[in-house]
């Protein structure tokens, strides 16, 4: 199941509140989801965001995804816990590419080594030479089409 730490969509019209939710991809952007892990109004001058660190962390590592406008929102909120998702991130990638230089050194190491075939001289062959024939007939150009006839459009 392939979650995500998106924005739900609350309140009334033209008055929109928002919960940072974890959910399947599947459901719909106000449908259920697992659990409720922060909030955000953005009418509210003060106090306006609250999420709830902790859990958001378990998500992710879990392999939760954050939406960019999540990761924006916790960044302002809590940069302290972007900063830890991106260095596990970085760890990450760093694993993934020594992994894949290993395979490629083990895969280059294992591979049977081809010897170059000796180069031989070009031979010279002689090119055959086209032997123009002559006709004694000049080819028949060919006719111009005739134009096609309109098709006669009934008066109305």
């Amino acid at each position: 199941m392939a979650l995500k730490i998106r924005l739900r969509q609350q309140g009334r019209t033209n008055r929109q509140t928002y919960r940072l939710v974890v959910t399947d991809i599947r459901c719909p952007r106000d449908g259920k989801y697992l659990e409720m892990v922060g909030w955000y109004n953005p009418f509210s001058n003060e106090n306006n965001c609250q999420v709830h660190a902790e859990r958001i962390q378990f998500w992710v590592g879990q392999g939760a995804q954050l939406t960019p406008s999540v990761e924006a929102l916790i960044m302002k909120v809590a940069p302290h816990v972007m900063k830890e998702i991106q260095q596990k991130r970085q760890e990450k990638r760093v694993k993934n590419v020594a992994k894949r230089r290993a395979l490629k050194k083990a895969k280059k190491a294992t591979a049977p080594v081809k010897e170059a075939p000796a180069k031989k001289a070009p031979a010279k062959a002689a090119k055959p030479v086209k032997e123009e024939i002559a006709s004694e007939e000049p080819k028949a150009a060919a006719k111009p089409k005739a134009p096609r006839a309109k098709k006669a459009q009934p008066k109305a």
